[in-house]
């Protein structure tokens, strides 16, 4: 898979504070499920690019971004979206450009959050990334 196949990128959002923290936020659509932040790679930029610019504009966080965890695909309506996840170290917190309820969770509390096995499985191995770190 190239670059090109990508439609969206997203990141698994973590800090160190009194523990290692993830960042989830709201979805979206009905029932607003908890997922991590995400969207669709505009003309021109990099999966990277997209994953920090996304971050910004969903959870109003700046973070660095770094190896990519892994790739989920799925259709929705007429389309295939193919969607990047990197691990991304925060940096601090920006002007976000929506409304979401944003959160952050151990990484053991994430998966009782988030619903979908593949966010799941991103943050697992997001986590055990940084532990080998």
């Amino acid at each position: 898979m190239t670059p090109a196949d990508l439609t969206h990128a997203g990141g698994v959002v973590y800090r160190q504070r009194d523990a290692l923290e993830v960042l989830i936020v709201r979805a979206k659509p009905r029932p607003h499920d908890w997922v991590l932040p995400k969207g669709h790679i505009e003309p021109g930029e990099t999966p990277e690019q997209c994953a920090r610019r996304e971050v910004q504009e969903e959870a109003g966080v700046d973070a660095d971004t770094g190896v990519m965890l892994g790739v989920d695909r799925y259709v929705r309506g007429r389309g295939n979206v193919v969607v990047a996840f990197f691990l991304m170290r925060y940096v601090g917190d920006v002007t976000a450009a929506e409304a979401r309820e944003t959160r952050w969770v151990s990484f053991d509390e994430a998966a009782n959050y988030v619903r979908f096995e593949f966010l799941r499985s991103v943050i697992t191995a997001a986590h055990e990334t940084l532990q080998r770190s």
